[in-house]
C-alpha cells in the first residue's frame, strides 16, 4: 500500500474536523440536543409541530451548505464504479444499520465519542471494524 502523495489534502480535512466539531458543540450547548444526523432526520419524519422547524433548518442547513462549497471550491468528480441496485442496497443496508445501532457515525462517532459514551464506543468500534473488514474482502478477496 502506498500514499497517493498528490491527493493528500490534511489542511482542508483538519479544518473540515474542526467545523464538524464547533457545530456539534456548538449545537448541544445552544439547543441541549444531540447532532446526530440519522435522529434529526428520523424525528423530522415523525417530529410534532414546535420540533419540526429546528429540523428543517439542520437538513436544509447541510443540502444548502454543500451546494454552496460546491460553488465556491467544485469538486472533483466523482468515480463510482457500482451499479444502481448495489448503491440502493448499501443505502438500505446503512439505514438497517443505523437503527439497529440507534445512531450513524455522527451521533455515536462524533458527538457520544465526546460525551464518553460508552454505548457510543461500543457502536463506533463495530461500524469502523466492519468498515475496514468490508475494504479487506472487497480489495483482497473479491477483487472488487
Amino acid at each position: 500500500m502506498s500514499l497517493d502523495w498528490n491527493a493528500f489534502t490534511p489542511w482542508p480535512a483538519l479544518v473540515g474536523g474542526a467545523l464538524i466539531g464547533l457545530a456539534a458543540v456548538s449545537f448541544a450547548l445552544f439547543n441541549g440536543r444531540i447532532a446526530g444526523i440519522s435522529g434529526v432526520l428520523g424525528g423530522l419524519l415523525r417530529a410534532a409541530g414546535g420540533d419540526r422547524a429546528w429540523r428543517v433548518a439542520f437538513v436544509l442547513g447541510l443540502v444548502l451548505s454543500s451546494w454552496v462549497y460546491g460553488r465556491v471550491a467544485p469538486p472533483a468528480a466523482p468515480r463510482i464504479e457500482a451499479s444502481w441496485g448495489l448503491l440502493i442496497a448499501a443505502g438500505l443496508l446503512v439505514g438497517v444499520g443505523t437503527r439497529l445501532g440507534s445512531g450513524c457515525t455522527s451521533g455515536h462517532g462524533v458527538c457520544g465519542l465526546s460525551r464518553f459514551s460508552v454505548r457510543s464506543l461500543v457502536a463506533t468500534l463495530c461500524f469502523m471494524g466492519a468498515g475496514f473488514a468490508t475494504v479487506f474482502v472487497a480489495r483482497h478477496l473479491v477483487g472488487a
